[in-house]
């Protein structure tokens, strides 16, 4: 080094700064070499209230985008008058052993009440008489050579294969070739499931027609079957959801036709391309038992096509800013598009640049999925998307808004031209008549124009700095650092390949911070909570409705809130929760006869909370119980006494009091258990599942301690006190197993996504190594047997179990599991998206909250510093890191040791510290800061 001059010194320290900073942005960055071809591909932003899925394309931009509170449905009440009669009833058969019959007689008597059906009768009339189309396509001989064509089966349905988001009547087409010494046999059609109804015609006889998802043989007798070429005519009537020849789950199992008593593999395979044509897209409507989330809208930006071809292409999202970002080369130009959703301008902007004048073009089109859409031009520079929700009460209004510096605005055929511009900046706003659960009087053109005049004459690097700097309010509350890795210099879809396989710590990190990143995206003060996708959705008939399931994932996207820094992202669910009491206090006196709330397995946006779907699942009575925990827990991480006097106990205390009045003694055991329920979602309607009673005695646990803090409800408190005790405790069953249900009927080889009865060690302090080692290693020994292979957010929840259990490789395991490449299956998709599948998103909230808990755990009233740190992350720097006491932590370690740790006590008090068998006990003072070594002592 003596040797070199200081040019050079000063040159090689320039380089080493630039690279190190370019691989820490890298960390915080998702970047891609080409646009995005599905929706799982595409880049996610949003303000809270405003989604967009952002493609990146060249020659054509696509911009998915949603607004929150875009549903199906109306206000209406969902309660069945009277349940409670059948309460007593239902009891008594589950005592009895009788469960079918409790079952069957809780559906009819017990679930919640659905929308209005419309008259299918007469629909399915209609379209078997050929309405909407000329000819008869069941015939052999009908002309169907302009049809299109379309891949069959599809399990997904046909919507993955080029249908979205379509319902109606659909005739299918082929043809099969019957060798000569099939003739004079009957023929098996096997065609499994199809959605949802079909007419099957073998040229041009009718042979089999089923209204249900069973799967379809039909028998196909020898006199229908020719030598030579047959024609296969299905007309397909679906009404809700997937529809059309869905086929095997296992797509290695084919769908054909070959003779009576031998298999398809013997036969004619009809995986392959038939004809279709759509015939009506207007089914009736379906009664629903709950909402969807739906889709808004689509931005689509047309660009001419460059003379060379392509280079220098990248999008990107910085997780630092919440931008994202299109850039690329074409005849020697560089172009850049950067997107962003505003939450102070509640906007979707899109800032089009280049490094040549004059060189911004393109023209700007909106559209819908909804049948009922209407575009046209509000003004010189701007246009507008009116659409309505099919049989429903919501309607929504989308404004697109152009800016140019220098060149030319022109609305073309309700298009937005663009011309010879310098510069061009895109606004997009989207509202809806929403107000409440009850009112859907909202004005959403007055809201867009409100937020169009704020973003008017605004200079985009303003409206870029205003996003940004209230986006890092939530943002820079944490870091992490796991260190450097090679991968650090791959695409994001290349990283998420070789990650399995790689020791890549920075992933991990970038992991958290994308679950940081997605939850700020779709949670900020005022706007709804996330729901299963977040807020991001592209289809009409969305996974299980894109709704709130209250038995883990609903309460799973709020897991992050506390630990990774987040707290104040927790006021949508609170405001949720004060929701749900109020229809959940009608649900209680209508099903139990109880006070106070409950809440079963699902809710929507207009606050659902009787039982749905089916009764061997459906009736789950403790989402009130689970989601108080999230009250408490707030209370815990922050010491906030007004907030627990306010909001938190009134809501825990009522949702208790349904509690108290609903246990019932077990007539074998003497215990107080909770019946009718479910151990979500297996083993069907029950009593007494080990999961409601951890629920229970925690929410009463939690009352009990927060009544003593503020002093109230001595007689209460009391009353809880008496009943704790009684509630059937956590048992071992004969396997060495924590029993799923009050029965010692656990089967070792279920490997069910849910792992419900292990609430207790996680997100629950019910069971934990403090208080009881042979509890906490019977838990752990039924996650063993449940296995490892799971669903996306059931690989999540199982991290945070092996956090608990202390057993980072493990965990982290399950952190590879999660983050590898979808392909069908669980993982991720190249987005980072949670694959359930498919698309869930608390996967990336529980994943997140599950690293964050190998790093520190403080539900045993201490903290405990690295008590599962995997050996594959060795190194670590994190700041922000919360902790139950009001407490804020700074961690570093190196070489998998401990080597600096810092305590910024918010509201003073006592903090206890563990590390490997050494311990610490502080007398913290509020708002000062604590720096201990690796070996705990002070500095």
């Amino acid at each position: 080094m003596r040797n070199l001059n200081k040019c050079t010194v000063l040159l090689l320290f320039i380089i080493i700064f630039i690279n190190s900073n370019l691989i820490f942005a890298q960390n915080n960055q998702l970047w891609y070499n080409k646009p995005a071809e599905k929706w799982t591909d595409a880049l996610p932003i949003g303000n809270g209230r405003i989604g967009a899925m952002i493609y990146g394309g060249v020659e054509t931009d696509h911009i998915q985008f949603n607004e929150e509170t875009l549903w199906t449905g109306k206000p209406r009440n969902y309660n069945r008058k009277g349940a409670s009669a059948y309460l007593a009833q239902i009891r008594t058969l589950l005592f009895e052993g009788k469960q079918k019959e409790a079952e069957d007689l809780a559906q009819k008597q017990f679930m919640g009440l659905q929308s209005e059906n419309g008259d299918r009768t007469k629909w399915v009339k209609e379209m078997q008489s050929g309405k909407g189309l000329v000819g008869k396509p069941a015939l052999e001989n009908f002309d169907d050579k302009l049809w299109k064509t379309i891949q069959v089966p599809s399990y997904e349905g046909w919507e993955a294969v080029g249908l979205a988001n379509l319902d109606g009547a659909v005739w299918f087409r082929t043809t099969f070739d019957v060798p000569e010494n099939w003739l004079g046999k009957n023929l098996v059609l096997d065609l499994n499931r199809i959605r949802d109804q079909d007419f099957t015609f073998i040229n041009g006889k009718l042979v089999g027609n089923t209204d249900n998802l069973e799967p379809r043989k039909y028998t196909i007798p020898a006199k229908l079957i020719k030598k030579g070429k047959n024609v296969i005519a299905i007309q397909v009537l679906n009404y809700f959801d997937k529809g059309g020849l869905t086929g095997y789950k296992d797509t290695k199992k084919k769908i054909g036709i070959y003779p009576e008593g031998s298999n398809v593999e013997q036969g004619v395979s009809l995986v392959k391309l038939w004809k279709y044509k759509i015939q009506d897209e207007n089914p009736p409507e379906v009664a629903q038992y709950q909402a969807s989330y739906q889709p808004f809208g689509d931005l689509n930006l047309y660009f001419k096509k460059g003379k060379s071809a392509v280079t220098n292409y990248k999008r990107s999202l910085d997780l630092n800013t919440a931008i994202s970002k299109t850039t690329y080369t074409l005849d020697g130009v560089k172009y850049q598009r950067t997107y962003f959703a505003s939450q102070p301008n509640q906007a979707v902007v899109i800032h089009l640049s280049a490094d040549k004048t004059g060189s911004i073009a393109f023209e700007a089109v909106l559209s819908s999925v909804h049948q009922k859409t209407e575009i046209k031009s509000l003004d010189k520079n701007s246009i507008v998307l009116n659409v309505q929700v099919k049989d429903g009460a919501l309607k929504g209004e989308a404004t697109l808004t152009a800016e140019v510096k220098k060149g030319t605005i022109k609305i073309i055929n309700n298009k937005i031209v663009i011309t010879g511009a310098d510069e061009a900046t895109l606004f997009l706003t989207a509202a809806t008549n929403f107000v409440n659960a009850n009112d859907v009087s909202g004005n959403p053109k007055l809201k867009n124009s409100g937020a169009v005049l704020g973003l008017l004459g605004t200079p985009y690097e303003d409206l870029k700095a205003r996003h940004i700097k209230e986006y890092q309010t939530y943002y820079n509350t944490f870091s992490v650092n796991f260190g450097q890795s090679e991968n650090e210099n791959l695409p994001t879809d290349q990283r998420l390949e070789k990650f399995g396989t790689s020791k890549d710590a920075a992933f991990t990190a970038l992991y958290m911070q994308y679950g940081r990143y997605l939850l700020i995206s779709s949670s900020r003060p005022g706007t709804q909570p996330a729901n299963l996708q977040g807020i991001w959705n592209d289809l009409l008939s969305p996974p299980w409705g894109s709704k709130y399931t209250t038995n883990i994932n609903f309460e799973m996207n709020y897991w992050p809130t506390e630990i990774l820094n987040l707290s104040a992202l927790n006021e949508p669910l609170f405001k949720k929760i004060k929701g749900l009491s109020v229809s959940g206090k009608e649900t209680a006196k209508e099903y139990y006869n109880a006070k106070g709330w409950v809440l079963h397995h699902n809710t929507d946006l207009w606050n659902g909370t009787a039982p749905i779907n089916a009764s061997n699942h459906g009736i789950w009575v403790s989402g009130g119980g689970w989601l108080s925990q999230h009250l408490w827990e707030h209370y815990l991480f922050n010491n906030d006494k007004k907030f627990l006097q306010t909001e938190g106990y009134p809501l825990m205390k009522e949702a208790a009091l349904f509690f108290e009045g609903f246990l019932i003694k077990d007539p074998k055991t003497g215990w107080l258990i909770s019946t009718p329920s479910n151990s979500p979602e297996n083993g069907g309607l029950v009593a007494g599942p080990t999961m409601d009673h951890q629920i229970i005695r925690t929410l009463f646990r939690n009352c009990i301690e927060a009544s003593k803090i503020l002093g109230i409800d001595e007689a209460f408190r009391k009353s809880l006190e008496e009943k704790v005790v009684q509630i059937a405790p956590n048992q071992i069953g004969k396997h060495g197993q924590l029993q799923e249900w009050l029965e010692d009927k656990d089967d070792t080889t279920n490997k069910h996504r849910h792992v419900s009865h292990l609430w207790g060690v996680y997100p629950g302090n019910d069971i934990n190594w403090d208080a009881d080692k042979t509890m906490m290693n019977a838990a752990k020994q039924s996650l063993l047997y449940r296995g490892d292979d799971a669903t996306g957010w059931s690989l999540a929840w199982k991290i945070n179990f092996w956090a608990r259990f202390k057993d980072g490789d493990h965990g982290m395991k399950l952190i590879k599991m999660l983050l590898k490449p979808a392909n069908g299956g669980a993982g991720s998709y190249v987005n980072l998206f949670d694959a359930h599948p498919p698309f869930q998103i608390d996967g990336n909230f529980g994943g997140a909250a599950g690293i964050a808990e190998m790093i520190v755990q403080s539900q045993q009233g201490y903290l405990d510093i690295l008590p599962a740190l995997p050996a594959e992350i060795p190194f670590g720097e994190i700041k922000g890191l919360k902790a139950r006491g009001g407490f804020e932590l700074n961690i570093n370690w190196d070489q998998s040791k401990l080597t600096m740790f810092e305590i910024k006590s918010k509201v003073g008090g006592v903090c206890k510290i563990k590390y490997q068998g050494k311990e610490k006990e502080i007398v913290t003072k509020a708002g000062e800061s604590y720096k201990l070594n690796g070996d705990l002592k002070v500095l």
